[in-house]
């Protein structure tokens, strides 16, 4: 089942956790963790699942009161976008991790020692959560192969097109699994294209296309410059790989275009494509105003048909206030209640 209302919201993956549940001091100096992280809990162990839970209900009813059509559970129960799934699969090493070091900072890497493969299903608990206290369409978001193989240090394949393609076998198998569960739309976060667009040149569309294959739910495929907060406000204006993506089987592709004041121009080569559009800058907590997302989706209409057009906000909201993350929801579903009247 997919939206069918014109110009219909959806929001990218995360909002922002309670800072009962999560500790944002430490959550920001760990920025994205590619191990795991459980240091950034405020919850013990015993009552972790519970208070995820009960934030996840919280994500969930914000969503619902600020009149966004396609929702997500938050990712409440993730240390980062990532690492939720790609720290359950087999074949890795999270004890002695890599460390990879980029100017002053230091990030452990998962080690890549053996086949990686998944033993079971990772989110589907969450999705089904999701399902049971929403009646709105919901959508799953899992890191994608071309990402995780970028996030992890290969030991055992010495090839990073066939590190990428083991992953996509794993996430394959999860895809389905959600979809068997319910998932109406199954989104692939994939940063790390823009990142090394001449190896996604070479084998990005067909590893994310093998992680895809044989679904029948809404698709979607998310690429940004990076979470607002955490990146320089310079971002590009043009993805490095974008247009390539019109040749892969995803129905959705979701794109930053706020914060970086993207040239909508390319959008002309992905005609086949339902575009998610950001137009909420989350590079700051100052809440922008209906009229200003409304304008945001104007200059898309050029480039794409309204019946392919799904405004949302740039990237994932985590490191947002709760109440800028709540307004700015707020705000998109009332701007495009502006332009859909337009239209109409």
């Amino acid at each position: 089942m997919t939206a069918t209302k014109l110009l219909a919201t959806t929001v990218v993956g995360s909002y922002p956790q309670p800072a009962w549940l999560v500790d944002h001091t430490l959550l920001k100096a760990k920025l994205v963790p590619r191990v795991r992280a459980p240091e950034i809990w405020r919850v013990g162990a015993n009552q972790l699942e519970e208070a995820q839970n009960d934030a996840t209900l919280l994500a969930i009813r914000d969503q619902e009161r600020a009149g966004i059509d396609t929702i997500t559970d938050g990712e409440m129960r993730r240390e980062s976008y990532s690492n939720r799934f790609a720290t359950s699969l087999t074949g890795i090493d999270l004890e002695q991790p890599f460390i990879r070091r980029v100017r002053d900072l230091e990030i452990p890497m998962p080690r890549i020692i053996g086949p990686i493969t998944r033993p079971g299903p990772v989110e589907v608990s969450d999705l089904e959560f999701l399902k049971q206290n929403t009646r709105r369409l919901v959508k799953i978001t899992l890191p994608g192969p071309f990402t995780m193989s970028k996030q992890a240090a290969d030991e055992y394949y010495h090839d990073p097109e066939a590190v990428a393609m083991a992953y996509a076998d794993a996430v394959n198998l999860e895809a389905r699994d959600l979809e068997a569960a319910g998932a109406d739309v199954i989104q692939l976060d994939e940063p790390w294209l823009r990142e090394d667009p001449d190896g996604a040149t070479r084998y990005a569309v067909k590893a994310i296309n093998r992680a895809l294959a044989g679904l029948k739910a809404t698709t979607a495929i998310h690429l940004c410059f990076g979470y607002g907060f955490i990146v320089s406000p310079a971002k590009p204006k043009a993805y490095a790989f974008l247009a390539q993506l019109a040749d892969c089987v995803v129905d959705q592709i979701s794109i930053e275009a706020a914060q970086p004041h993207l040239d909508l121009g390319v959008l002309l080569q992905l005609s086949a494509k339902t575009i998610v559009l950001g137009v909420v800058d989350l590079s700051t907590n100052e809440i922008e105003s209906a009229a200003l997302l409304a304008e945001r989706m104007r200059r898309a209409l050029p480039y794409v048909a309204p019946e392919r057009l799904m405004p949302a906000p740039d990237c994932g909201m985590k490191y947002l206030t709760r109440a800028a993350a709540f307004g700015k929801l707020q705000a998109l579903a009332e701007g495009a209640a502006l332009v859909r009247r337009e239209l109409s």
